[in-house]
């Protein structure tokens, strides 16, 4: 019962029909009420629960998650072949597009809820989730990868690996610094740049990371949510002597950018020009995608990448259901492995795990009461359990290095102990 993603053009003739429309009702619920009322079942039928998605297919720099949404189709298509949730289909809409634009991404998650009736949001993909207040207001459960404060506290939504950027009270994953330590030999005597975009996100970055690396033992020479969110610089001139002046006049070991491929590829070139044999590391640039361009692949060439879940290079039997799963969403054809295909994936995977335990009788009180109980172990991103990934990240995490042309595990997936957020 999946149906194919809605070309940009329907989705945005939507988008603009559920801007104009600020109320429409809900299957036992409305605005100001909520979606759990006992009984409530909005987008569950005797064989079919029905799911959308909002992910950033476009954004002005021309960064796209689009491949988010095939890794959710993928984990439909098998939840569905193995007897969906309790013989029920699930019924994927596909992902609408928010384009990284906060106006957007609300208007996507008014039209799932009030026009499509979702029971649920899976996968929310976006550097911005302005949505979260009326997706919780409306009670309707939402899973994403949890890089934004919205994942962290609501009770409605998840991160598909626990809350990475938590209030204080929570926990921080330490996988980034404890790895890039154990790469350079340890973090006593190290110095580290940290640079993000001027965004919310960017600046929960700064915020959580600046920590993360402090605590592991890394001097934190530069810390700045400084590079325009709207548009990649055309001259990375400025910052990148920041930078390097930032150790005490000197550079620092290791350079981290949290922010996305195009300011990746246009800060890393403008460092390596400038002569900079430090350690680089994101978050984001782990797709063997980018290879195809010899120019993307020369800018990256060296960069550590954080992953917080198996890498593609691993022999783990759940590794190789997902390369089949995907295969299998793709028609067969082989497609090259990107980490959103994993966000939706496992976005997806555990709204799937919830749901199931949720029973037959499956309404969002009876959703909410078997996620207050949730665990599991071994999967691609740890051992997961509920309420606790509301809070905490689950701690795990691994390093790739694009190294000749191909990745390299540079720091195997492993589980650290994280520490408080202060």
């Amino acid at each position: 019962m999946l149906r194919p993603i809605r070309t940009l053009a329907a989705a945005a003739a939507a988008l603009a029909l559920v801007s104009a429309c600020n109320s429409a009702s809900t299957n036992g619920s409305s605005p100001g009420k909520g979606g759990d009322a006992p009984g409530n079942s909005r987008g569950v039928t005797a064989d079919s629960v029905k799911v959308g998605g909002i992910v950033s297919m476009t954004s002005a720099s021309g960064y796209s998650k689009k491949d988010t949404d095939l890794g959710a189709k993928a984990r439909y298509l098998r939840a569905n072949a193995e007897g969906g949730i309790n013989g029920r289909k699930i019924d994927y809409l596909g992902a609408e597009d928010d384009g990284q634009d906060p106006a957007k991404n609300l208007a996507a998650a008014r039209k799932l809820v009030q026009q499509d009736k979702v029971f649920a949001v899976a996968p929310m993909s976006s550097v911005t989730f302005s949505g979260a207040d009326f997706l919780e207001q409306e009670k309707v459960p939402t899973f994403g990868w949890g890089t934004l404060p919205s994942f962290c506290g609501p009770r409605h939504i998840y991160g598909f690996n626990g809350c990475l950027v938590p209030t204080p009270g929570g926990t921080l994953n330490q996988t980034w610094p404890e790895g890039i330590g154990q790469i350079l030999g340890g973090a006593q005597g190290r110095s580290v740049a940290i640079i993000a975009n001027d965004s919310d996100a960017g600046k929960f970055g700064i915020r959580t990371f600046q920590q993360g690396f402090a605590s592991a033992g890394f001097k934190v020479s530069y810390a700045k949510a400084s590079v325009p969110a709207t548009a990649v610089p055309s001259d990375w001139s400025a910052y990148v002597k920041e930078i390097l002046a930032a150790n005490d006049g000197k550079a620092p070991d290791a350079v981290v950018s949290v922010m996305q491929t195009p300011n990746n590829i246009g800060l890393f070139t403008a460092l390596k020009r400038s002569g900079y044999q430090g350690l680089l590391s994101d978050p984001t640039d782990y797709d063997p995608g980018l290879l195809a361009k010899d120019a993307t692949k020369q800018a990256l060439d060296g960069v550590h990448v954080l992953l917080q879940f198996q890498p593609f290079e691993s022999t783990d039997p759940k590794m190789t259901q997902f390369k089949a799963d995907i295969k299998a969403a793709a028609g067969g054809q082989h497609v090259p492995l990107s980490m959103h295909m994993l966000t939706g994936y496992m976005s997806a995977d555990l709204f799937v795990s919830i749901a199931r335990k949720a029973g037959k009788d499956l309404t969002v009180e009876s959703f909410q009461a078997a996620a207050q109980g949730f665990s599991d172990t071994g999967t691609l991103v740890g051992d997961r359990s509920e309420p606790k990934g509301q809070k905490d990240s689950f701690g795990c995490g691994a390093l790739v290095q694009l190294k000749n042309g191909a990745y390299e595990v540079s720091v195997p997936f492993k589980c650290y102990e994280p520490i408080p957020f202060k």
